[in-house]
Formats: C-alpha cells, structure tokens, sequence
C-alpha cells in the first residue's frame, strides 16, 4: 500500500480540525439562556446581534458581540435603535419569529445555502447506495458502478463543507477518511482503464 493515501486522510483531518476550532474566529459566542442571534454589520466590523425575550412580560433585551470580542453591555429596544438603528431592530425581532430559522437551527437567509448543500451532500449518498443496488439486483450480482465512487466523492465533500460549517467535530471526523478512500478509487479506475486502453491499442497494432 501506498504511502500517499494515508498521508492524504491526516492532511484532510488536521484541515478539516482546523477549519471547525478556528482558533483565529472569536464567534464562539458565551449567549444567554434562550437567545437567538442575528448577523450584525456595523462601522467597527462585524458580529451579532443577542435578542432575548422575557416570556412573561414579552421584553425583548439586546446585546452585541463583534468578531473582534467585544461584548456590549444588556440594552433595552429604546438604546439598541439609538446605536444600531431601526433596521438592525426589525432585523433582530424578525429573526425571534422565524419558523424556519428555528426548524434549521440558523440566523440568516444566507445560512439556507448551507443547508442546501448539506441536503445535496445527504441526498448524494442516499443516491449511491441506491443506484447500487438496483444495478446489482439488475445484474444478479454485487457490482460497484464508477458513478458510485463520483456521487461518494461529491456527497462526502458537501458534507464534509456543511459539518465545518456547523463546527461539528465529530461529523466533520467522519467524512475525512471517506474523502481520500472515495478519490483513491476513482484513481484506480483511471489507471485501470489507461492501461486497457494501451492493451488494447496493442493488440490492435500488433493484429
């Protein structure tokens, strides 16, 4: 066995280790209890925006936690569209009510992309799988089609973008072995089929 593969998969995991500590990213945010949080562009850069509402009075607080560490103190809706202005406000409020957001588990509209992706990337490998089976029931034996390895690739690198971009650890370990295993073959299968093609070239010259 080669020696590159296994290099490649530790490359991949320390990347994608990498990629979800971010040790250079301060948004690893410290919320209060039942907060949702809401993307915030301002003059000094950019953060978020904590919204908490009081359950029994319908309150709603605020505070700002910039990708730099800062951390504002609590603000009432009367100071927080004093500082950020009303449509910082409506944005923070328009977040709190959003079904979707909260089905998703994200913050913006923009974070619906990823979701997409990460639905791409699942929907990828439930396809393989299925794709395989039917050619073997078609055949009556267990074959591996070469698009089982393309839609292994290209579901694994979804996934593989969407867990990094959910920081999740444990997932994100999970795609890093397939990424390589998935590439790897697809390697083999070229070089399989240059070397046919060169056979076959042969025996034609020498026919």
């Amino acid at each position: 066995m080669k020696w590159e593969p296994a290099a490649a998969m530790v490359a991949v995991l320390l990347v994608g280790v990498l990629l979800v500590m971010r040790p250079w990213d301060s948004r690893l945010y410290d919320t209060r209890p039942g907060a949702t949080l809401t993307e915030l562009q301002a003059v000094g850069g950019r953060g978020v925006v904590e919204t908490v509402v009081d359950p029994g009075t319908g309150d709603a607080t605020f505070r700002v936690m910039m990708r730099d560490g800062y951390v504002s103190p609590v603000m009432g809706p009367a100071e927080f569209r004093e500082v950020f202005g009303e449509k910082a406000y409506r944005g923070a409020l328009s977040m709190r009510a959003s079904r979707v957001f909260k089905l998703l588990n994200i913050t913006s509209w923009a974070s619906v992309a990823w979701v997409v992706m990460g639905l791409a990337g699942q929907l990828a490998f439930s396809g393989r799988m299925l794709l395989q089976w039917f050619l073997s029931e078609k055949r009556g034996q267990s074959v591996v089609p070469e698009v089982f390895w393309w839609l292994s690739l290209a579901g694994g690198a979804m996934l593989f973008a969407y867990f990094v971009w959910r920081r999740d650890l444990v997932a994100v370990l999970g795609q890093t072995s397939g990424l390589v295993i998935y590439a790897r073959n697809l390697r083999l299968i070229g070089k399989h089929k240059r070397r046919a093609a060169r056979a076959g070239q042969a025996a034609e010259s020498v026919g």
